[in-house]
C-alpha cells in the first residue's frame, strides 16, 4: 500500500512540474488579405521562420482562369543557417530558386 502511495505521489509530482516553453516558437507577425480575385499572407515566428505569399487571379482564355502565386519562405536549419525559397507557381508550375538549391535548366 505505502509502494502505491509513493508511486501515486510521484505522479503527480511529475504532472504538476513546469513545462518549459522555450523551445516553443512564437508568433511575431502574422497578416492575411483574402479578395474574390486575389490574396495575400505573411506570417513570422521567433525561431527565425517567415513565409509571404501574393495570389493573383489570371484570366488565360475564355475558361482557362488561373492563379499565379508569387513567394518566399525562410527558415533556420539544423546547421543554424538561414535558408531562403523564392518561387513563382502558375500555369508552368512551380518554380523554386534557392541558393542552396541546384540551377537545373530545363530542356525543350
Amino acid at each position: 500500500m505505502k509502494l502505491l502511495i509513493v508511486f501515486a505521489a510521484l505522479c503527480a509530482i511529475a504532472l504538476a512540474a513546469p513545462v518549459d516553453d522555450s523551445s516553443k516558437a512564437q508568433i511575431l507577425r502574422l497578416e492575411a488579405d483574402v479578395q474574390p480575385d486575389r490574396y495575400n499572407f505573411a506570417w513570422e515566428t521567433s525561431d527565425g521562420n517567415k513565409h509571404e505569399e501574393q495570389g493573383e487571379l489570371k484570366n488565360l482564355g475564355p475558361e482557362d482562369d488561373a492563379i499565379v502565386v508569387r513567394g518566399s519562405y525562410s527558415f533556420v536549419a539544423d546547421d543554424g543557417k538561414t535558408y531562403t525559397v523564392n518561387y513563382v507557381a502558375d500555369e508552368n508550375g512551380f518554380q523554386p530558386e534557392g541558393a542552396h538549391l541546384p540551377n537545373v535548366p530545363i530542356g525543350n
